[in-house]
């Protein structure tokens, strides 16, 4: 199964950019990974069908402490982000993955995964928070798993 992972993230804002630098490390290893940063519909111009979507990014929750990882999966990704967790870019990553999967069938029919994980610090600069760092293995090793999946 043909899997795209997508990147997102600013790597500006602290934490934020957490997404990214877990995208390059992927990138590296030869991985198919889009970086969209804060732009998701960037995925119109580059998805060439791939079954599988995977998206890493930031996200912003009280109930769960940073650093943790979340695993969304399916319809869980439009319906947990909405109620309970937030991404960094809720507004234009879900809702306009959403538009998308109505716009194009191939993508309606992608198995869609959502990892994040939480932020402690979205304020000006380029260093993770350590709790975030140290995410980051954990994560790389989750997202080979899905693709292998």
């Amino acid at each position: 199964m043909r899997t795209l992972i997508l990147a997102l993230g600013n790597e500006l804002m602290r934490d934020d950019g957490v997404g990214l630098k877990i995208g390059r490390i992927l990138a590296e290893k030869g991985y198919n990974v889009l970086e969209v940063g804060t732009d998701i519909f960037k995925l119109q111009n580059y998805y060439n069908g791939e079954e599988k979507i995977v998206i890493v990014d930031a996200i912003l929750s009280e109930k769960f402490e940073p650093g943790k990882i979340i695993h969304l999966k399916g319809e869980e990704v439009f319906e947990k982000l909405k109620a309970e967790i937030r991404s960094a870019h809720f507004m234009g990553a879900i809702d306009g993955l959403k538009l998308m999967m109505v716009l194009d069938e191939r993508l309606a029919k992608a198995e869609i995964h959502f990892i994040g994980i939480v932020a402690k610090e979205v304020e000006l600069g380029m260093k993770l928070s350590r709790e975030v760092e140290n995410a980051v293995p954990k994560v790389v090793e989750l997202v080979e798993k899905i693709v292998r999946s």
